[in-house]
């Protein structure tokens, strides 16, 4: 692909001065940022484009050597070879495709600059949601900032009742020609029209509500629809939300990106659904009927007689909806044996007396656990 003219790159002059290149440079840089343009692929290109321009115009012997030679100078490595010279063989001519798409606009058709319709870029949007509502899918209405066609030129950049005009300086086509001297002879180079900028017309009287960009920025409600089972880091495709497109093209995609609050008691592993449970130690040890939470509100459990720290209770089909639609995920009742605190006098000694009378058993005795522990 042919490079652009640094001068134009940077909206300069041949003839600009050092310091006239440095203030543009970084008038330009500021405006397409990374940071200041995230997710974008347009700025990001346009940022590099503008820094490989400023990186040659701003040191004085690579901007002499650049004003004789241009791209063919330092950017070709040099003057005594291109990749192999000319013995080579195949469609880039022996590594000369590059020189070739710079002097002639792209091989030797002519290259006509593309002019037709252009889709508009992808926007992301960050979406926070509870985790009922991931777990059950949710509705939710969001503003969003995007480029649009402007409504009252209808994307023309041109005044209503007014007609843009062929650009004099291309003859509308949208490029010029240019001679350059080069180590190989003069060549032709065919650049896109610094008048019109490629577009081959002239707005003679611009729309008032654009500008003549034929493009404005709106405030827009966007309406989404989150399934039910999306979890974390998931992505939602809105085809057609996103910036509107250039020259009649479509617009772009609106991208959204799920993030899930935590949950205060339940934590999720796939579409199963986990949560610990307190009970009493005359609960574990007689057994007993619980209430336990569940996504949908409280229900039953039965705790079993002799029920130990750390049993796990699964209730089948509690859990996450399938965000495919394949049913549901469990729901997971981790149990934890709460021990008494601050017993009274009476408590303490019925508590002696059970463990007297051989219902609580002495691990020290149990001669079978030390030799599960040592054993290699």
């Amino acid at each position: 692909m042919s490079k652009r003219d640094y001068y134009e790159v940077l909206g300069v002059n041949k003839d600009a001065s050092d310091e006239e290149i440095k203030k543009s440079y970084r008038k330009l840089a500021r405006q397409y940022h990374p940071d200041v343009n995230p997710n974008k692929k347009e700025a990001e290109e346009k940022f590099k484009e503008i820094s490989e321009a400023y990186e040659v115009l701003s040191d004085s012997d690579k901007r002499a050597q650049y004003d004789r030679f241009g791209h063919v100078g330092p950017e070709a490595g040099g003057f005594g070879g291109f990749g192999g010279g000319f013995g080579g063989t195949g469609s880039d001519f022996g590594g000369f495709g590059d020189i070739f798409d710079m002097f002639f606009g792209g091989g030797f058709g002519g290259g006509q600059q593309a002019k037709g319709p252009r889709k508009g870029a992808d926007l992301r949007l960050d979406l926070s949601v509870s985790f009922e509502e991931a777990a059950f899918g949710v509705e939710k209405d969001v503003q969003i900032n995007r480029t649009e066609s402007c409504p009252v030129c209808q994307g023309t950049g041109a005044e209503p009742g007014t007609h843009s005009s062929s650009c004099p300086t291309c003859g509308g086509k949208g490029q010029v020609a240019e001679s350059q001297n080069t180590p190989f002879g003069r060549f032709q180079t065919v650049r896109p029209c610094p008048r019109c900028q490629g577009e081959g017309r002239i707005i003679e009287t611009p729309c008032k509500e654009c500008r003549g960009s034929g493009s404005v920025r709106k405030n827009r409600a966007i309406h989404i629809k989150v399934p039910g089972g999306v979890d974390n880091g998931s992505r939602l495709r809105m085809a057609g939300e996103g910036e509107g497109g250039a020259r009649g093209g479509p617009p772009g995609d609106l991208y959204v990106y799920i993030s899930v609050k935590p949950h205060k008691v339940f934590r999720r592993d796939g579409y199963d659904v986990f949560c610990e449970i307190p009970i009493t130690f005359s609960q574990a040890a007689l057994g007993d009927e619980i209430e336990v939470p569940t996504l949908e509100g409280k229900t039953k459990l039965r705790i079993p007689e002799g029920t130990q720290t750390g049993s796990n209770f699964r209730m089948k089909g509690k859990g996450i909806p399938n965000l495919r639609g394949f049913g549901r995920g469990d729901q997971h009742i981790l149990v934890k044996v709460v021990t008494p605190t601050a017993l009274t006098e009476k408590q303490r000694e019925l508590m002696r007396q059970f463990a007297e009378s051989g219902g609580e058993e002495d691990t020290g005795k149990d001669k079978g656990f030390w030799k599960r522990a040592f054993s290699k």
